[in-house]
């Protein structure tokens, strides 16, 4: 499976989803998903570097967790992140997350983004890779 992300409609929030081959590359695509909710990623440079650290019980609960890590970052930064590396070993994740600092004209947000949520919160292994998703409230 090659790597992507996907947003699905529900009701007034988006959802996002990421595939890849591995659990962690569905989690850095579930994280580009993220960042489209509010801007074009392509308009995001990768040049400041944040490292995150999450743990949940379970991939369901981690995906929220690494989710609002990020969207923590963005907040306080003010920062989009456009680039993602992700290590996950048990219910212990480590990151990477590379962007820059939100400029109104270059990035022309949508939406502020408030957090991940339970919302049809699925990680799943299919034949073909990972899926991981969840709604965010925006």
């Amino acid at each position: 499976m090659k790597a992507h992300w996907r947003h699905f409609d529900h009701e007034a929030d988006m959802g996002v989803r990421g595939y890849g081959a591995t659990l962690a590359e569905a989690f850095e695509q579930a994280a580009l998903a993220l960042t489209a909710v509010a801007v074009d990623p392509a308009s995001v440079e990768p040049v400041d570097q944040v490292d995150l650290v999450c743990e949940g019980p379970d991939t369901e609960l981690l995906l929220v967790d690494w989710l609002n890590a990020l969207i923590y970052e963005m907040s306080t930064r003010r920062a989009l992140f456009s680039r993602f590396k992700v290590v996950i070993e048990g219910g212990h994740l480590r990151a990477s997350a590379w962007g820059q600092k939100v400029d109104i004209e270059k990035h022309q947000p949508a939406v502020e983004i408030k957090g991940a949520t339970y919302t049809e919160l699925k990680v799943e292994q299919r034949a073909d890779g990972w899926m991981a998703q969840c709604v965010v409230d925006v």
